[in-house]
């Protein structure tokens, strides 16, 4: 018997998928999460041996959790299941340890099959998704460092927030500013950055900034 853990921001997907694994014997939904961060929390009481893992999610998104699952749970196995096959996503969560990657139009079969799999120790690509990783990753539209240095001290404020994965509302209680503000300056940023989510907002703080300035 496998456990799962399904980690989905949307009941309604997560009540569908337990009712189809269900079809299988051999796997058992063991607990559900709305965000990365009940994830881990999840993974940590239940120990789960696989996860299903979103990536975009309100909180903390699937490749921050897969990051730390990844580290404090290396024996618990992270498959992504998402309708996003960016080809950022898809590098990012395989680099912090995900051992697969599929899209939610994969059929049941082949969901269930990449689930034994990667619980044996296999890594699983949906179709298509194993040629974005031979492409060379595309050139970035501006230098990060620069790109730093034209936001504000605020701004860089907000997005190391959202690379911890924090909400609008936990930004604007942490800073003492309102919620639109801080929308605005959100707004801003991935204008800014050329980014087209909180996502990849994160996710350029992790990959592209020195270590001494995230910590900063």
């Amino acid at each position: 018997m496998i456990s799962l853990l399904l980690v989905d921001d949307q009941h309604l997907i997560r009540r569908g998928m337990r009712a189809l694994l269900k079809a299988d014997a051999e796997l058992q939904v063991v607990g559900e999460a709305e965000n990365g961060q009940a994830a881990i929390a999840l993974v940590e009481s239940l120990q789960p041996e696989v996860v299903l893992m979103d990536v975009r999610m309100p909180v903390m998104d699937g490749v921050a959790a897969t990051k730390e699952i990844a580290q404090r749970f290396p024996e618990t196995k992270v498959l992504i299941l998402t309708t996003f096959d960016d080809e950022v996503y898809v590098r990012q969560a395989l680099q912090y340890g995900a051992s697969g990657y599929l899209l939610k139009d994969t059929p049941f079969e082949e969901l269930t099959q990449a689930i034994h799999l990667v619980h044996r120790g296999y890594t699983q690509l949906g179709p298509g998704i194993a040629h974005k990783l031979m492409q060379p990753p595309p050139p970035s539209s501006a230098q990060p460092s620069l790109a730093w240095a034209d936001l504000t001290p605020r701004e860089q404020e907000i997005l190391h927030l959202i690379a911890q994965g924090a909400n609008n509302r936990e930004i604007a209680q942490t800073l003492y500013i309102s919620e639109k503000t801080v929308r605005n300056h959100v707004t801003h940023i991935l204008t800014r950055l050329n980014l087209r989510d909180r996502t990849q907002a994160a996710i350029f703080v992790h990959s592209t900034l020195p270590t001494t300035e995230q910590s900063s």
